[in-house]
């Protein structure tokens, strides 16, 4: 693991060195860094919502009822969850998209975000793509993704006839915090990595300041996995693009605001599945039970043989669980 660790350090300062030497030439080209986003690249699936342009694609019959996939992050995208599509064989229009910011969807300044127009860029996906008013339409939310999907029903109780919630990270600032003590994912900004980010503060303004932060915190996200984790992922899970400023966005969010996304979910009465994680151990079955009591109904099922990145690397031990709570309810 030592020596897992040194190289990543030796891959990363590499890069950097590199980075600074060769900005001029190389950084300024769009793509040459992390792949261009929907707005840059118009051979990309894309749809334009609430003021923005979403990467974005479905698979499936657009009549069957629907299923909204949200992936984790903030900042991540929906690459490492693309297994989830096997549920159109089983019956069910897929929605997959890069929220706002994050992935391949359109790049915004980090002080234009918040919760709410998250949740309104939900409303308008679902509008966007759904085919009648009497279709059924569940949320399948994974890490940030769960905790997005909690907070739509939260807000809007009766609009979502299902839900799957996959390891949220916390649903409220009190249990983040909670979960963030032992979670490596939680844990990204440490002093390793802030001195990764310490030429960010020259960036500001330029042009290519999003591709240039994006590329950086994607070698973060990659050498926090050689450093262990508690969370159980087998490895590393590919990814298209991290969306840096949304994510900080959304970190200075929950430290000086806070956030609780359980304060109406007694009135959403439909039975909720918790999904965990066997080897991932900052969450488990106690985390999930007390995540669980915010809802009238729930079921808690564990995921064998893996951990928090379950529907990449064990989507086989996820879809039977997945695909019964879905024919239960539509």
């Amino acid at each position: 693991m030592k020596n897992q660790v040194f190289y990543s350090i030796a891959i990363a300062f590499s890069l950097f060195f590199f980075l600074g030497c060769e900005e001029e030439k190389y950084t300024n080209q769009l793509g040459n860094l992390v792949p261009k986003t929907v707005d840059q690249n118009v051979s990309l699936p894309s749809i334009f919502v609430n003021g923005t342009q979403l990467h974005a694609e479905t698979f499936g019959n657009p009549n069957n009822p629907m299923v909204v996939f949200l992936h984790g992050g903030p900042g991540s995208d929906y690459r490492s969850s693309l297994n989830a599509k096997e549920l159109a064989n089983d019956g069910y229009y897929i929605i997959f998209y890069d929220q706002r910011g994050s992935g391949l969807s359109k790049r915004h300044n980090q002080n234009s975000y918040s919760i709410q127009l998250v949740l309104d860029d939900l409303t308008e996906v679902i509008s966007h793509y759904r085919t009648s008013n009497t279709q059924k339409v569940f949320l399948f939310g994974h890490s940030w993704g769960a905790m997005l999907a909690a907070a739509y029903v939260n807000s809007y109780p009766t609009l979502i006839n299902g839900v799957i919630l996959a390891e949220p990270g916390g649903l409220n600032k009190k249990l983040l915090d909670e979960y963030g003590e032992s979670s490596r994912k939680l844990n990204l900004f440490s002093e390793a990595t802030s001195d990764l980010f310490y030429m960010d503060q020259f960036l500001t303004g330029k042009e290519n300041e999003h591709e240039v932060l994006d590329y950086k915190m994607g070698i973060s996200t990659s050498f926090s996995y050689a450093k262990g984790n508690e969370e159980g992922i087998e490895g590393p899970s590919p990814f298209w693009r991290m969306g840096t400023a949304v994510l900080n966005s959304f970190i200075g969010i929950a430290e000086n605001d806070g956030f609780d996304f359980t304060t109406n979910l007694s009135q959403y009465k439909t039975k909720v599945l918790f999904l965990y994680g066997e080897k991932n151990k900052s969450y488990g079955l106690h985390f999930a039970q007390k995540e669980a009591a915010f809802f009238p109904s729930s079921e808690i099922a564990e995921v064998k043989g893996t951990g928090h990145e379950m529907i990449y690397f064990k989507w086989e031990n996820v879809h039977p669980l997945v695909l019964n709570y879905l024919n239960d309810l539509k």
